[in-house]
């Protein structure tokens, strides 16, 4: 593809991933992203412009890019054949499988989204994924499940990257048991909360109690 013509953006998505894939011999710098424009014949100066936040635009823009990378290979009408559980294990699988190839730059990019400064975008970053995992799921709340839908599924994500760094077991067997066990809380999760919802819809209603005793029915 010949880039002479592309936006500032399109040159950020062709270049996310081969700074990734630089970025484990030569970090989040850079020489990444000089490596990675001269191997697509993209102008260094331009590259650099792309990312003018440094090593935390380039992590956004490769987390962005597995974000896009999973929905191309998991399409809705995949997903809609399988039960929620499926969906979301095979959600995370497919994240897991993307970042593979390049899990020592994920593990540096770790470490400096885990800078002081730098605590807020990752909590945005991991909103992110997991907003765009559940989305692919096809949850549609909007109450405050959506809210915590996420936050459980980003503890979960996180979690399991731990495992996935130090995994050496074959086909990454251990983080797959893991992440099933994890998996298996949120469905508990939901069911439990399914069932206090149920029985909410039960319970008396103080205000209408109370409206009662103001203004009896006749």
């Amino acid at each position: 593809m010949a880039y002479e013509d592309a936006t500032l953006d399109e040159i950020r998505d062709a270049l996310a991933p081969e700074v990734a894939a630089n970025a484990a011999f030569d970090g989040w710098t850079p020489r990444a992203v000089e490596a990675a424009a001269s191997a697509l014949g993209i102008d260094a100066d331009v590259a650099r412009l792309a990312f003018p936040g440094g090593a935390v635009d380039m992590i956004d823009a490769w987390f962005a890019h597995v974000d896009a990378e999973v929905r191309a290979r998991l399409p809705d009408d995949r997903l809609a054949a399988m039960k929620i559980r499926e969906r979301i294990t095979t959600l995370v699988e497919t994240r897991l499988e993307i970042v593979a190839p390049n899990r020592e730059a994920l593990r540096r990019a770790l470490a400096i989204l885990a800078l002081p400064q730098n605590v807020v975008r990752a909590a945005k970053l991991g909103w992110r994924s997991a907003d765009v995992m559940w989305r692919a799921a096809g949850d549609t709340a909007t109450d405050y499940n959506h809210y915590t839908k996420r936050m459980t599924l980003g503890a979960v994500y996180a979690a399991t990257i731990a495992v996935f760094l130090d995994d050496e077991s074959e086909d990454f067997a251990n983080t797959r048991a893991f992440l099933a066990r994890r998996i298996e809380n949120i469905m508990q999760i939901e069911k439990a909360k399914a069932g206090m919802l149920g029985r909410g819809d039960r319970m008396p209603s103080l205000s209408r109690f109370i409206g009662r005793l103001r203004y009896p029915a006749v």
